[in-house]
């Protein structure tokens, strides 16, 4: 990353591992285009590593649990084009600051970055349990700008930190999570096989990969339709839509319109799913 700046940046705290090794990882959308994020991630607090040569530990007996000591891994998404001055940088800070939905849409275009990495992470170290992250998850979200080096290293000139959420639902929907769960750990309600796979597109859609969410979503609306029986029967309609989509998406990548087509038929099956469990 150049030196200069100052350069815009998203930052994010999360209480676990995340997969790759810190570093600064420069993000391209081809080999021959110019940078357009570079990711940094950095782990704070994480226990020494141990060496390659130290003996391998053994078991220990314990007369209680005391939690154990977890890492903190920062992640920090810098845009690669500079503002042009300070003055320019400042400015769009204090108007994301006043603005909630430009300053929740910041967030989530570099949780997308993010899970970019993480999803190429996932492919490189054939790891099926590498996961995604959510800004929700973070234990901390920060939105920023400072000069390079500076960004980097976790420091930066002014910077404000997003709050949680804080509205609140109502009791009865804070509750049918936990009765669900209950449910299904007791064996009263089985979790069905569609349901799974379209949390799977829904993951898909949400972090942009469009055509393993039109893949997932035709799976999902097909075992939808074979485990709901009449219950999933107005899912049918939606069969054309996600068929075009996962045949196009064998191919290529979704055009405009077959992705906003894809949107709608992920959001109608969850709406059918809800409306039938």
């Amino acid at each position: 990353m150049a030196r200069s700046g100052p350069f815009a940046f998203a930052q994010l705290e999360f209480g676990f591992q995340l997969g790759p090794a810190d570093g600064r990882y420069v993000v391209r959308p081809r080999a021959d285009a110019e940078a357009e994020r570079v990711i940094v991630l950095s782990t704070v607090g994480a226990p020494p590593a141990r060496g390659r040569l130290a003996r391998r530990p053994r078991p220990r007996r314990i007369e209680h649990a005391a939690p154990a000591a977890v890492p903190v891994t920062r992640a920090t998404i810098v845009r690669a084009r500079p503002f042009a001055t300070e003055r320019e940088a400042s400015a769009w800070l204090m108007e994301l600051a006043g603005d909630a939905e430009r300053l929740t849409a910041e967030v989530e275009d570099a949780v997308r970055e993010l899970n970019r990495a993480l999803r190429a992470h996932r492919a490189a170290a054939a790891d099926p349990y590498a996961r995604d992250v959510s800004a929700a998850q973070a234990l901390a979200v920060r939105v920023g700008y400072g000069d390079g080096e500076q960004v980097a290293e976790g420091r930066f000139r002014d910077a404000y930190e997003v709050p949680r959420d804080e509205r609140r639902r109502r009791r009865a929907e804070l509750l049918l999570p936990d009765e669900r769960l209950a449910a299904v750990l007791g064996g009263r309600d089985p979790v069905l096989a569609c349901e799974e796979l379209l949390l799977r597109a829904r993951a898909d859609l949400d972090a942009g990969r469009l055509r393993e969410a039109a893949l997932q979503a035709r799976i999902a609306l097909e075992a939808l339709l074979a485990e709901l029986g009449e219950r999933g029967r107005p899912a049918e309609r939606l069969r054309p839509a996600v068929r075009e989509a996962a045949n196009a998406a064998l191919t290529r990548e979704l055009d405009p319109a077959l992705a906003a087509s894809l949107r709608d038929a992920v959001a109608e099956l969850e709406a059918v799913l809800r409306r039938a469990k």
